[in-house]
């Protein structure tokens, strides 16, 4: 019988561990004693039924870890002092992966799988402009995670080849690591990831008499039923976070068009779907009987508006649904409703590690860990969140959570999953319009002034090549 693709590498996986577990348990114990050194690798490779090239890889883990050294053309030998060698490696961290990954625990089973590293954290900024400059003056960063919006400023700076090409975990999400790859080469690890759907309360839907949502869902629809859920001086139908680059930019996405250059070089939304759904957004956040204008400065506020029944619906994604696995709330979620076209916005993590680490084997450890089954699988019974790998990402799971009935709509909704860079404008740019943005959704300025500006100060932001007409 034939070994599926899968087959032979779950069977190549477990014997690569058992050659590392059992070399590391005779280095330990002293069966293998300091200075000794191990079988060649070709005896390696016929001991535990692996390659040449297999059995490299798995010294290199035990070089990572500080328990052997290599000495070209002579062998691999066991270092002194094994039990008291410890390799100190930095990761770069949002402050909110604790909620979204369960990063303590991840990087405690990572430790105690690897005990020879060690794993210290620092915040990385939120900002992704900020985050580039701080990274390429750390010294000492031997490895991070960040968003796809981080990579993007990467790449635009010209920083990717500063960091070390990895290899695609088999079995991710082929729109994950399409994401975070760049002329072939993938430099971000992904781990995790979202669709921004929308969340609603299933009790006040009932209590109202109203259907739930569903993917046929408009804005139209959405607005006219929010109207109905919403109660004065008691809650509200319909909110998001508008400050949020994870939040608005879905309007602009569901016009089907991106940001493009006319025959004279312009940036001219006038006329255009992206601008009905400008206009569609500055409807909805301006409609006092359906959205909460609120001082809000996150979309935790947003969440905790949520739970205490503030308001019936919420644009959020999965990793914000960890807010609410604690509560007693009775929620479900649904596709987002649509402009032209039902897309929806994708918030990814990946992990990447520096070129120049001093640490570079061992950071190495550290991310495919964390693309691991084992991870992947922990990321999914700890969390709300959805892991890169996609076993890891469908699995059952019982757990104690308060996990929306329809957590699988990920998977019915992936064709529908962008990125912000299909709008066709580099982060600067980004920046630019989110600038005119505040100023027409605050009436600060019109529509003819909004279109002008986009013309006058977005137009050399755009990406050049694989722009879609906006007409």
């Amino acid at each position: 019988m034939a070994v599926s693709g899968k087959t032979s590498q779950r069977l190549f996986r477990a014997r690569l561990e058992r050659m590392i577990d059992q070399l590391k348990s005779e280095i330990q114990s002293g069966a293998l004693a300091p200075g000794d050194f191990l079988p060649s690798e070709s005896a390696l490779a016929e001991q535990f039924g692996l390659s040449n090239k297999s059995v490299r890889q798995g010294l290199d883990q035990l070089v990572a870890e500080g328990l052997i050294r290599k000495i070209p053309r002579v062998g691999n030998q066991v270092t002194e002092a094994v039990k008291e060698h410890h390799t100190t490696i930095t990761l770069g961290i949002n402050s909110s992966l604790e909620r979204d990954m369960a990063m303590s625990a991840l990087l405690e089973s990572f430790m105690r799988r690897y005990p020879s590293v060690r794993v210290q954290t620092i915040t990385i900024p939120g900002n992704s402009r900020q985050f580039v400059k701080e990274y390429t003056e750390s010294a000492h960063l031997d490895a991070f995670i960040m968003n796809h919006q981080f990579y993007q400023e990467m790449e635009e700076s010209g920083l990717l080849p500063t960091l070390e090409p990895l290899s695609p975990a088999e079995g991710a999400y082929r729109l994950l690591v399409e994401g975070f790859t760049a002329d072939g080469v993938l430099y971000g690890q992904p781990l995790l990831f979202s669709p921004i759907v929308l969340c609603y309360n299933k009790d006040h839907f009932r209590d109202a008499g109203l259907p739930e949502p569903d993917s046929g869902w408009t804005w139209r629809e959405c607005a006219e039923q929010g109207r109905k859920l919403t109660r004065e001086r008691e809650r509200f139908g319909f909110v998001f976070f508008e400050m949020s680059a994870n939040r608005w930019p879905v309007f602009l996405l569901q016009s089907g068009t991106s940001f493009c250059l006319n025959r004279s070089g312009v940036c001219d939304i006038e006329g255009t779907p992206m601008l009905e759904a400008i206009r569609q957004c500055d409807r909805i956040i301006h409609d006092p009987e359906l959205f909460p204008r609120l001082l809000t400065e996150s979309n935790d506020d947003i969440g905790r508006l949520f739970v205490t029944g503030k308001v019936s619906m919420m644009m959020t994604s999965y990793m914000s649904l960890n807010e609410l696995k604690h509560t007693g709330i009775r929620y479900d979620i649904s596709p987002l409703p649509y402009v032209r076209e039902p897309r929806t916005l994708t918030v990814a993590m990946a992990a990447s590690i520096r070129k120049s680490s001093v640490n570079k084997q061992a950071a190495r450890l550290l991310v495919d860990y964390l693309i691991s089954e084992e991870a992947q699988m922990l990321i999914r019974r700890q969390t709300l969140s959805i892991p890169a790998l996609k076993s890891a990402a469908e699995a059952a799971v019982q757990d104690e959570w308060n996990r929306p009935r329809g957590f699988d709509l990920f998977r019915d909704i992936l064709p529908s999953m962008r990125f912000h860079r299909e709008l066709n404008l580099t982060n600067a740019g980004f920046g630019q319009l989110w600038d005119i943005l505040k100023a027409y959704w605050s009436h600060m300025i019109d529509e003819a002034a909004l279109c002008s500006q986009i013309r006058e100060r977005v137009s050399d932001r755009v990406r050049r090549g694989g722009a879609k007409p906006g007409r």
